[in-house]
């Protein structure tokens, strides 16, 4: 079985649509910092005086850390996020069905990100009210805009994550268990997350292989009883395969119970 895998060049583009994309989310923010008219304007001194007051060399900064954190947004997605699920799944179905590139990479990532972003939208629009908005508008500090951020985002990913995997982290950094789940740093419940959601995608992934390789069994044993061996199983089995996964409604029918599966 081949691995999922992007050559240089589609790698690039997709990194660039994930980030174009996910900058969505902090646009307002700060468009509407930018557009503040109470907001101290970033100025430069050049007369040596000491005319420039703390206050602007913080929201300088601030803005600075807005937008260098467009940058992390990708990592955070693949990390954080149903995408690495949604997408594993989808390039096993291509595989399964035995179709190459089609459909392309491009396409797969493309509405697994979109995929993302509907059903992790409350969890988004959560961390942008609680935690971007009133670090744009001065209401909170930085480390509280980190835990405000966090939480939804620990919220999600808990009940996703397996207690072995998590218990496999507070090994590995000799961390005490705590009282709640609330006290997990990002440290634990990342990796365990990203484990637990592997170990579930390739699940998935074995189930949607048993049919179609069924399938592959019975054509290669009936070429094989006909004397046939010079024709490619391949060759038959494919239009089949195509036609029972368009028949059933495959690509609704996975996506939908992907969707349940994150319904908890």
């Amino acid at each position: 079985m081949k691995a999922f895998s992007l050559n240089r060049t589609q790698s690039t583009y997709v990194f660039a649509a994930v980030s174009a994309a996910l900058s969505m989310l902090l646009v307002p923010a700060i468009a509407a910092a930018a557009s503040d008219p109470v907001s101290p304007m970033v100025t430069i001194n050049t007369s040596g005086s000491p005319d420039v007051s703390n206050n602007e060399v913080f929201a300088a900064l601030k803005m600075a850390l807005l937008v260098s954190s467009i940058v992390l947004i990708p990592a955070a997605l693949m990390t954080m996020t149903c995408f690495p699920r949604i997408a594993i799944v989808l390039a096993m179905t291509r595989q399964a069905l035995g179709t190459a590139q089609t459909p392309p990479n491009q396409v797969i990532l493309g509405l697994s990100l979109f995929l993302t972003f509907a059903i992790m939208g409350d969890t988004f629009q959560k961390v942008f009210e609680d935690a971007v908005v009133p670090y744009s508008e001065n209401q909170i500090s930085h480390d509280e805009a980190f835990d405000k951020a966090y939480g939804p985002l620990r919220d999600f990913m808990l009940p996703h994550t397996r207690e072995s995997d998590l218990a496999l982290f507070l090994d590995i950094t000799k961390t005490d268990l705590p009282e709640s789940p609330e006290e997990l740093g990002p440290t634990i419940v990342v990796p365990a997350f990203i484990l637990s959601e592997l170990n579930t995608a390739f699940q998935i992934a074995f189930l949607i292989y048993i049919p179609f390789l069924i399938l592959d069994m019975v054509i290669s044993s009936v070429l094989t009883s006909m004397s046939m061996i010079t024709l490619p199983p391949t060759v038959i089995s494919l239009p089949l395969k195509l036609m029972l996964f368009v028949v059933i409604d495959g690509w609704s029918l996975i996506i939908s119970n992907l969707v349940q599966t994150y319904q908890v």
